[in-house]
């Protein structure tokens, strides 16, 4: 495999061109009870730097990831650099409080006002209505409400492009059915061990709208092994799914392969996918992640993998 698979993609119906691997933020906003572990501030910052001077400088954030303080940290890594460097992408999320339901427009509004001032920006590329599954489709698209509070930014030119991410695919869906919305993310949900966005990833591709994969390792058990970390989407993994893994992890050992190359290259590989979001939590993990996306796996590796059967299509979450 060449460093094609580090290639500009169009994203969506625009004319922007990004890397094909986003750098995800969420670690670095220091969620002990999510990850299992810490990030130090300085480690974060070094970690957003590296990625900013490497192929993929593309910056994914929320405003929801340790309540702002992976903006935060990513902020003051912009600071240090004087701004986001030219070409680089930069994309946050904005959705409810952690320790609220309260999905209001007023809320959302000023969340949105607090990320610009934590990240020291003016503009984004893209912002993203996060979670959206926390309300109703009918609140959230009522006027003043959040779907008309983050529009308002949008045609007032502070960001270039509306997407939304919940972590339920009709959900997702059901916004994008609007027309309002240029991409879509799906985290834990197209995976070597589980596929409940194809439907989803389909429509927003035959419609133009930009495809972001996050979380191509499903929170760890594809980058660290399932016996190391026997869980997805942050809680306990069924067993069905560990057997999965193994036997993935089997196959990859056979032909001397990591783990998370074949997880990260099964996303980069699906021509709907405009870009891939990889969470990251120290500085080395910019390059071993573009190692893992333009080493070169057999094809029989691949035949192998299939011949385990389809992922499951359920939804991870078990709602």
């Amino acid at each position: 495999m060449s460093n094609d698979r580090l290639k500009r993609r169009r994203f969506g119906r625009s004319s922007l061109e990004v890397p094909p691997i986003a750098v995800g933020c969420a670690p670095l906003g220091d969620m002990r009870e999510t990850f299992l572990y810490s990030v130090p501030e300085d480690q974060a910052v070094a970690t957003v730097l590296a990625a900013l001077a490497s192929p993929i400088d593309y910056i994914d954030t929320a405003a929801w990831y340790g309540d702002g303080e992976s903006e935060r940290r990513v902020g003051l890594a912009l600071k240090e650099l004087g701004g986001l460097p030219d070409g680089a992408i930069l994309q946050t999320k904005i959705g409810r409080p952690p320790d609220s339901f309260d999905f209001s427009g007023e809320v959302v509004k000023r969340r949105f006002e607090r990320s610009m001032e934590l990240l020291g920006v003016d503009r984004f590329d893209t912002v993203f209505l996060h979670g959206p599954e926390a309300t109703t489709f009918e609140d959230a698209m009522s006027p003043g409400g959040p779907v008309e509070v983050l529009r308002g930014y949008y045609e007032q030119g502070v960001f270039d492009h509306f997407g939304v991410a919940s972590d339920i695919s009709d959900v997702d869906l059901q916004y994008l059915k609007t027309g309002l919305f240029d991409a879509v993310i799906s985290s834990n949900r197209y995976t070597l061990l589980n596929i409940n966005s194809d439907e989803l990833f389909s429509y927003a591709a035959q419609h133009g709208i930009a495809v972001l994969n996050a979380a191509p390792y499903g929170s760890g058990i594809l980058a660290r092994g399932a016996a190391a970390y026997p869980r997805y989407f942050y809680r306990p993994a069924p067993q069905a799914m560990i057997d999965r893994a193994l036997a993935i992890e089997a196959i990859c050992v056979r032909y001397d392969v990591p783990l998370p190359a074949v997880a990260l290259q099964f996303s980069l590989r699906d021509l709907r996918i405009t870009v891939t979001i990889a969470g990251m939590s120290r500085p080395e993990r910019i390059q071993e992640t573009i190692d893992y996306a333009t080493l070169e796996i057999p094809d029989e590796l691949w035949d192998e993998i299939e011949a385990l059967g389809p992922p499951d299509r359920s939804d991870p979450t078990g709602t």
